[in-house]
């Protein structure tokens, strides 16, 4: 199969695209340093000509609400019009377990959105919700700061590692489309407080975290159901210390992001 991914250089993308390679695809990486850009359209017709599916993994690169929001629906736009163009017969994106429970937050509005043309469209499709990425900790607690504390929910969190996202994204792309969403997520369940405090004392910073019911999560209000997937999701293989063994060395240099 011909399989491009939009975002294909991104975290989830460049793991992507070389699990799809190996086994036997002909994977698309696409992003605007190779020439595509969502956005805007350009190079699009050329690099959907021929695919059987279209994965986007994109992320919008301002988390301003009218920006990302913007972002999002031209991007989907143009996907959807140029995939119907050339035939393309399966549209997966990448979304957020939670994300119709976020709406008070402008990047889940967004992503709303966007899972709203989808779903509309006249494309066959599958979308994937997962959990926040393991690789994303760090950033969580950077922009949870309340002067010189890091203040976060004490709710249950069941974050997943970007390997892991790019696999099970992987398989999703190769098979037929569900037309509807599929949740994936880690396989272990925390207090998303107590893992961010337990993260940041493994890299040796010495932020405290503070337990705080009232703290926002990307500006909206959660409880122990929001950011956790149900009982059918697919969940991933890679624990929290094996992944932290894994990537040693690298954690202090990852952007955060809300996800995807």
């Amino acid at each position: 199969m011909k399989i491009v991914v939009i975002g294909g250089s991104g975290l989830i993308g460049s793991k992507l695209v070389p699990k799809l390679r190996e086994q036997g695809h002909e994977a698309i990486a696409a992003s605007p340093s190779s020439g595509v850009n969502s956005f805007t359209g350009e190079g699009l017709a050329e690099a959907l000509q021929g695919a059987s599916a279209v994965v986007d993994v994109s992320n919008s690169p301002s988390w301003d609400d009218a920006a990302v929001l913007k972002f999002f629906e031209a991007s989907t736009r143009n996907l959807l019009t140029y995939e119907a163009a050339a035939g393309v017969g399966h549209h997966v994106a990448l979304s957020v377990v939670g994300t119709q429970r976020l709406s008070e937050s402008g990047y889940f509005r967004a992503k709303i959105a966007q899972e709203k043309l989808i779903k509309e469209s006249s494309i066959p499709y599958s979308i994937v919700q997962a959990t926040q990425f393991l690789e994303f900790l760090k950033g969580l607690a950077d922009i949870s700061m309340v002067g010189d504390k890091v203040h976060l929910a004490p709710v249950l969190f069941q974050p997943m590692a970007a390997d892991d996202v790019a696999t099970a994204v992987g398989r999703i792309a190769v098979g037929p489309p569900v037309n509807g969403t599929i949740e994936i997520g880690g396989p272990e369940q925390f207090r998303l407080d107590e893992l961010v405090q337990r993260h940041l004392a493994r890299l040796g910073d010495p932020r405290e975290v503070i337990a705080d019911p009232n703290a926002l999560y990307s500006g909206a209000k959660v409880n122990d159901r929001t950011l956790v997937p149900g009982n059918n999701a697919r969940l991933g293989e890679t624990r929290y210390e094996t992944w932290l063994n894994q990537t040693t060395g690298q954690l202090s240099h990852t952007k955060s992001q809300p996800a995807a």
